[in-house]
């Protein structure tokens, strides 16, 4: 018996086919596309509890928090990735005139899913440490109160702090912002 080869695909075909794709989005990781699935309510809630304190906090500056329809391209790891959060402090570096894909955040947010955990925290996470301009990565639980900050530090090295009570502070030094963890939940139910 003989294994079908998955069909690989460059990056430019991948672009102009997620361009035209009406309702379904994928990720690019070195020729592979994979399709994303839904996210839960309890995602959609942290995610948008997330865009709404970091664009308070963000508004007078230069710098901007978008969700998850930005593409971000990390040309170094091959691979283009939908972050549930981003924020960009620099002038946008966009892949093309069409200005939808960019390739300079500085903070990267990604919430949690029992499917994609190991994902987000191993491989996806070696392709966004490639990007030069990415100064932290919060990870984000979403069936219970527990946040990941990845702090770039010299030599390219990542200082990991965890959050783990609703009172605790996290500091995303990079974008100068302060998030609760009780503020980055609010009404999420935990209990489920």
């Amino acid at each position: 018996m003989s294994i079908q080869p998955k069909p690989r695909f460059c990056f430019e075909d991948y672009l102009a086919a997620e361009r035209d794709a009406l309702d379904v989005k994928h990720e690019y990781l070195a020729g592979e596309v994979f399709a994303m699935v839904g996210a839960s309510f309890a995602h959609n809630l942290i995610t948008a509890n997330l865009i709404r304190i970091l664009g308070n906090q963000l508004r007078r500056g230069p710098c901007v928090a978008l969700a998850n329809d930005m593409r971000t391209r990390v040309e170094a790891a091959d691979a283009c990735f939908y972050p549930d959060v981003l924020v960009l402090c620099d002038p946008p570096r966009f892949h093309d005139e069409r200005k939808d894909v960019v390739s300079n955040p500085r903070l990267v947010i990604e919430v949690l899913s029992k499917s994609t955990a190991g994902y987000d925290r191993g491989d996806k996470f070696a392709c966004y440490r490639a990007l030069q301009s990415l100064q932290q990565l919060v990870l984000v639980a979403q069936d219970r109160i527990g946040i990941e900050r990845y702090t770039r530090q010299p030599e390219n090295q990542w200082l990991l702090s965890t959050f783990e009570r609703p009172e605790d502070a996290v500091t995303l030094e990079s974008i100068g912002c302060v998030l609760t963890a009780a503020e980055v939940y609010e009404g999420v139910d935990l209990d489920r």
